[in-house]
């Protein structure tokens, strides 16, 4: 299958190309700007730019669409710029697809949507309640999709993704790069709180790998379906310390910030996407991650 990536040039965009080449297809990476291209086919366009969309979408067969901004703090300063390229480029995109007869999807969306739920671990039953303008763009997206393919038009998957780890990750706003850093500088990590907020992580490898088993499971034309991808276990941020300090031999002076406004506890239940998309997280423990992490990291 001929495969259009948007945000190709990502962290989890590289990946997915990766996977989807190795596992038989042929995607196509699409851009904003010229890069180095190697073997890949490149593809430049604006997700804001409907004329270039269509033209990037001649000749493939589906589409796999990562682009976007997604840096919950951030939204909340410049939440219209959230909904611009998360919202309206997601429209923008499913306009071109349709105007160039383009009939499949897969798109990026997040965990972050379900909020803070007081039952746990989440399952793609859980309420929508999303905490900030990141959330609510991606969940306008999502409402996008499944409006588009109850029209008969679009076969779609949504994959809720939850704190997406390991590998080349050099995005300093997330607490496992930021651990690695302190680790490898020997400085202070600043932790919020008593630093026993639990998260779930899934290696990069294995949110890759749910990517390429939808392309592998599409529903029917007019059908739009909806998965969490995560590990469904939690790790603290203390654990995430710990586990760095064990596969780095070196101690992390912590700094306690005053706690911040955020849930305890986030864990999902992927059994959806296991039974459905026969997925699993192979390598998802915290200290694959790490390992993987530091092995990628230029200073590991």
């Amino acid at each position: 299958m001929r495969i259009l990536v948007t945000g190709a040039n990502g962290y989890l965009g590289r990946a997915v190309v990766g996977a989807l080449r190795r596992a038989g297809h042929d995607p196509v990476a699409m851009t904003r700007t010229e890069m180095p291209c190697g073997e890949q086919v490149i593809r430049v366009a604006d997700l804001l730019d409907g004329a270039e969309l269509r033209k990037a979408l001649e000749g493939v067969d589906a589409v796999c669409h990562l682009a976007g901004l997604t840096r919950a703090r951030e939204s909340l300063v410049q939440p219209l710029r959230y909904f611009q390229v998360n919202t309206a480029g997601t429209v923008t995109l499913l306009n071109a697809m349709d105007a160039v007869g383009v009939p499949q999807i897969v798109f990026a969306s997040t965990g972050a949507i379900y909020g803070s739920p007081e039952h746990q671990p989440m399952t793609e039953d859980t309420a929508d309640a999303p905490p900030h303008p990141y959330a609510a763009s991606k969940l306008a997206a999502e409402l996008a999709i499944f409006a588009q393919a109850g029209t008969g038009r679009l076969s779609a998957t949504v994959l809720r993704l939850m704190n997406v780890a390991g590998g080349a990750d050099i995005d300093s706003s997330r607490l496992i790069p930021r651990t690695i850093a302190a680790a490898v500088d020997d400085s202070v990590l600043e932790v919020n709180g008593d630093g026993k907020a639990v998260r779930d992580y899934v290696h990069i490898e294995d949110a890759a790998a749910a990517f390429v088993a939808c392309f592998g499971r599409m529903p029917q034309r007019g059908e739009a379906r909806r998965y969490i991808v995560g590990s469904g276990h939690g790790t603290s941020v203390l654990e995430v310390v710990a586990a760095v300090e064990k596969c780095t031999g070196r101690h992390i002076r912590l700094l306690h910030k005053p706690p911040a406004p955020e849930p305890l506890t986030l864990i999902s239940d992927p059994a959806r996407a296991r039974d459905e998309l026969l997925w699993y997280p192979a390598c998802s423990g915290i200290q694959e991650i790490i390992r993987d992490s530091l092995a990628a990291s230029p200073n590991g």
